[in-house]
């Protein structure tokens, strides 16, 4: 099966290889890349003393960066959306670290069963799950927008060579801002005609959102917010 791959380019090249394991063919085409401020991170960790939240892997890809300014923070609990940012997490030397299974409202939750005051590393654009569900629960936190999400303009050349083989069978999207960069591109919007039945994947009902109202029924939403359970609708 022939699959777009929308994320940015360093978590792409990891997805393609899973696909390739599956028997699949990736096609990649990102549409975002991050611009990390570990400066902002640094500060943000040194003003404070508490828990730290993160709900993107990417925010753990900042503070990797920050070496011997990072090691007296590792101590501190890390609370995590999903396993796979938990586990990057760990790797990076954090030795308390939760995680929750569901989206920004899950974790928001298991935050809230166990502290009071929190620091969030966070990326921009972002849904506000997370934090809608800290104030409900009347939870204390700062945030930190330690990188932002910028837009990457395919060229038209890009586009036609990723369609010269045919169509895709399949779409992965990650992030409702990626879905709406791709929709927003006439070229890509105008290549999935109504009447295709390529399968638009998203991760999580927010992404799933963004998909125009007349492909609706082509899209299929993963049953848990992560790649492997993406990668299940296959």
């Amino acid at each position: 099966m022939r699959v777009l791959v929308t994320r940015p380019a360093h978590s792409a090249g990891k997805t393609a290889q899973r696909l390739r394991d599956m028997g699949h063919e990736p096609l990649l085409l990102p549409l975002r890349r991050p611009a990390h401020d570990s400066a902002v991170a640094a500060r943000a960790l040194a003003a404070s003393r508490g828990p730290i939240a993160v709900t993107s892997a990417e925010a753990v890809r900042v503070i990797s960066t920050l070496g011997e300014q990072l090691r007296p923070h590792l101590a501190r609990p890390l609370f995590a959306v999903g396993e796979t940012t938990a586990e990057a997490a760990r790797s990076l030397g954090f030795r308390s670290v939760a995680s929750s299974r569901g989206n920004g409202g899950d974790l928001a939750e298991l935050v809230g069963a166990q502290i009071e005051d929190l620091l969030y590393l966070a990326g921009t654009p972002r849904a506000e799950t997370f934090e809608a569900g800290l104030r409900e629960l009347g939870i204390r936190f700062s945030v930190a927008e330690c990188y932002r999400m910028q837009p990457v303009a395919p060229r038209p050349a890009e586009i036609e060579a990723i369609f010269a083989g045919g169509l895709p069978e399949a779409v992965l999207f990650y992030s409702r801002q990626t879905a709406e960069d791709f929709f927003s591109v006439t070229e890509l919007r105008s290549a999935l005609p109504e009447e295709s039945g390529i399968r638009l994947l998203c991760l999580s009902e927010g992404v799933a959102q963004a998909i125009p109202a007349t492909l609706r029924k082509n899209a299929a939403i993963a049953p848990m917010p992560d790649e492997k359970s993406l990668l299940s609708l296959l």
